[in-house]
């Protein structure tokens, strides 16, 4: 290999975890990132780096012109998706938690309001307020002005602060829950549960279609409880919940007779379980038996 293809593999290299957590909060699933990387790769080997000034946001382009197309594609797949479309969790290392901004970015929650901005908002948004991007620098990647990316960037702003999860939540309280989700799982006993369920709490399950999952959203506090009720106890002595931290905060990798089954992620309002994420679909557990570098 030459050496600006030796130089064009470190540079990349050096930059692949940032690009990844780029690819996968525009599209929420890690194979799909991975697809972004390997076409980013292609066309940075072709590029002159003589002509580089700015190394990271040239590959940051790359990355989002590549996932922007890829948007458009998975958002005609999520049409014909069976029942509720989740994103892919991952397994995150510690560290990512103690960066508040990046975990709060790539949580399930945060995953979810984002699904609601049309893509170039989304890409704009992610760019600006997670990666800190200058707007002449996003205006290149999605291909606007830098005047209508600051507009863009507002009204994106607005649209996930109406949405995002209210109030912040201490660590100790989440793994509480967690740890009083954990319990209702492996006895059955729902009480110490339903005592921090909000009352507008909704739990969405994806099973894709392969596997069996609640065909649509469960809404409100008694529903979740009954729906756990019933199934719950007729689970007990088979399931082991695992605590672990899944794309920045605690979630649990559950099994059942020692295989697994899903992983359940959270999101809290004011201190209560507001969202309950059961991803079933085995082709979105790929990620849970290894750790998966973001970074930003």
């Amino acid at each position: 290999m030459n050496e600006h293809g030796e130089s064009a593999t470190e540079v990349f290299v050096a930059h692949r975890n940032l690009l990844f957590t780029v690819a996968y909060e525009m599209l929420g699933s890690a194979a799909d990132a991975e697809d972004v990387l390997q076409e980013t790769w292609l066309r940075w080997v072709d590029v002159d780096l003589a002509t580089v000034e700015n190394r990271r946001a040239y590959l940051v382009r790359i990355a989002t012109r590549q996932a922007l197309g890829r948007l458009r594609t998975l958002s005609r797949r999520k049409e014909s998706y069976v029942g509720p479309w989740l994103p892919e969790p991952l397994l995150t290392s510690p560290d990512v938690a103690e960066d508040v901004e990046l975990a709060d970015s790539v949580s399930m929650a945060m995953l979810l309001v984002l699904e609601t901005l049309a893509p170039v908002e989304r890409a704009v948004f992610v760019l600006r307020e997670v990666f800190d991007f200058g707007y002449d620098e996003i205006a290149n990647a999605v291909g606007k002005t830098p005047a209508a990316v600051r507009q863009i960037a507002h009204r994106a702003r607005a649209h996930v602060a109406a949405r995002r999860p209210r109030g912040a939540v201490s660590a100790g309280e989440s793994r509480d829950a967690l740890e009083a989700f954990r319990r209702a799982l492996v006895t059955g006993d729902l009480q110490g549960l339903v005592d921090i369920l909000a009352p507008d709490v909704v739990l969405l399950g994806d099973g894709g279609g392969v596997v069996q999952a609640v065909p649509r959203p469960i809404e409100g506090a008694d529903k979740v409880a009954r729906l756990l009720g019933a199934g719950l106890p007729r689970l007990a002595g088979r399931v082991s919940a695992e605590p672990v931290q899944v794309n920045g905060h605690p979630a649990l990798v559950v099994r059942i007779d020692g295989e697994l089954d899903n992983v359940v992620a959270m999101r809290f309002d004011d201190g209560l379980i507001s969202g309950l994420y059961v991803v079933r679909n085995p082709e979105k557990l790929s990620r849970v038996g290894q750790e998966t570098a973001v970074s930003r």
